[in-house]
């Protein structure tokens, strides 16, 4: 009969099922761990939405700005004022060579009054309703409040296309740092290879001692660029999870652009440059600056411009006390009044001239502001449409030059081995190879982020846009 001998759980395992163990521990492992959920661009943006101090800023201001509409509607309402007041109060009154008449006294001329009241209580109330007719400052201010309105939403509707740009690069920023680590180690386990090769080969003798060193010292090289990408990485991550709010971001998971941009994004420069003169964030703030700098020096426009108001006025006074002339002595006054009311402000002391001096002044620097942003937006779109045009032939370029460059590492190994190359020529392939592939995907991160930086210059930069971007890396990561 055959003996089955129990294992102990201390005793070695032999070594196939050492084998079929580990591979089952790996598969549970695998099974029970959670998957690591890649972050794409719009759920980044989405964060960056919600969290983004400048743009919980810009927000509040649009929504502070939104008031300035009901401002200036409501500076042509009727305003209402009441008026209450108590104290204590004198009165004398002395009148002189009156005339008096009543029934059955008949009237006698050269008649004298005289009241007093010390130390009275004194009662007042009012009420006054006055509607504007006409005040040309009156106006000017409505439409400067209607222009801090628009002010407002046009710094909001820039900081979401700004938040999003910033996203955008803080998030490609991430992945190039992730990739730049990946490409280091790459070339560092090949070069470890490699040193560990052409040490093997000069102890048979196959190998000079040279290789050796320039294998140790390339490997040297490469940890201490690993440790500076690995420092560049983490403080990427941080700036990507200051901006978000969400944990720190593991690189590899981000995805870089494979594809370039459609043609339409592209377009003519000429078309671009109309829709920037038109739409550009920087020229529509510098006209509304200039249309406030006009409302402000039309409100000082002349020496004399009246202001119409219509008045309701009712008021109650009310002293009493005692006085030189009786133990209870009682002065009581009513009014009421409605009318027209015209107010001239005359400029006798030059002021009002001086702030209409002040204010044209105010227009001229406003154009001035308008042609210098009129410039800037042009020779940005120019140079972000330059890099999206001329950036899409370099990168069609770096894409054959690290083809190139993969083919000769390859041709460089087969070398190495048949004798033929040094270990010298195969440490530069690498090198070379992994800079012509970081190179090509900074150059198509480039390029995206200049076709986004054009399309916000053209008040073009929307969720469509950045959703089509991200539906882009989805299909060039699978």
């Amino acid at each position: 009969m055959r003996k089955v001998r129990a294992l102990s759980p201390f005793a070695p395992l032999p070594r196939g099922a050492r084998g079929a163990l580990g591979s089952a521990l790996a598969l549970a492992l695998a099974l029970i761990a959670p998957s690591a959920q890649a972050l794409d661009l719009m759920e980044a943006w989405r964060a960056a939405l919600a969290h983004d101090p400048a743009y919980a800023a810009a927000r509040a201001m649009r929504d502070a700005g939104a008031t300035q509409d009901r401002q200036a509607g409501a500076l042509w309402r009727p305003s209402v004022a009441l008026q209450a007041g108590a104290g204590l109060a004198n009165a004398d009154s002395n009148t002189r060579g009156a005339h008096f008449s009543a029934p059955g006294f008949g009237s006698t001329n050269n008649v004298a009054f005289d009241t007093s009241i010390n130390s009275g209580t004194l009662t007042s109330a009012g009420v006054e309703l006055r509607q504007p007719l006409f005040d040309r400052g009156r106006d000017a201010q409505a439409e400067q409040l209607r222009i801090g309105t628009q002010q407002s939403a046009l710094a909001w509707d820039d900081a979401q296309a700004e938040l999003m740009l910033r996203t955008t690069q803080s998030y490609f920023d991430l992945a190039l740092a992730g990739e730049q680590l990946r490409l280091i180690e790459r070339q560092l386990e090949a070069v470890t290879r490699a040193q560990t090769e052409a040490q093997d080969r000069f102890k048979l003798g196959d190998k000079p001692i040279t290789d050796v060193h320039e294998a140790t010292a390339r490997a040297d090289a490469l940890r201490a660029q690993q440790l500076a990408a690995q420092a560049q990485l983490e403080l990427r991550q941080a700036a990507l999870a200051d901006l978000t709010g969400l944990p720190p971001t593991n690189a590899t998971a981000l995805a870089l652009p494979t594809r370039l941009p459609d043609a339409e994004d592209v377009g003519e420069l000429s078309a671009w440059l109309a829709r920037v003169t038109e739409h550009a964030p920087m020229m529509l703030a510098a006209q509304l600056k200039l249309r406030n700098a006009e409302q402000e020096a039309s409100k000082t426009k002349l020496d004399i411009s009246p202001t119409v108001d219509l008045v309701a006025r009712a008021g109650y006074d009310r002293l009493a006390g005692s006085g030189d002339y009786g133990n209870s002595a009682l002065n009581r006054q009513t009014q009421s009044m409605v009318g027209i009311q015209i107010s001239v402000p005359l400029d006798v002391g030059g002021g009002r001239s001086a702030r209409h001096d002040q204010a044209v002044a105010g227009i001229e620097q406003a154009k001035s502001e308008l042609n210098y942003a009129r410039q800037d937006a042009a020779r940005q779109a120019r140079a972000a449409w330059l890099g999206l045009s001329v950036g899409s032939s370099q990168v069609n370029a770096l894409a054959a030059a690290a083809k190139a460059s993969q083919s000769r590492l390859d041709a460089t190994r087969t070398g190495v081995e048949a004798g033929e190359r040094t270990t010298l020529d195969l440490l530069n392939a690498e090198n070379d190879a992994a800079a012509a592939e970081l190179a090509l995907a900074q150059a198509r991160v480039q390029v995206q982020l200049d076709g986004l930086r054009l399309a916000r210059l053209a008040g073009a930069l929307d969720e469509a846009r950045l959703q089509r971007l991200d539906t882009a890396l989805k299909a060039g990561a699978r």
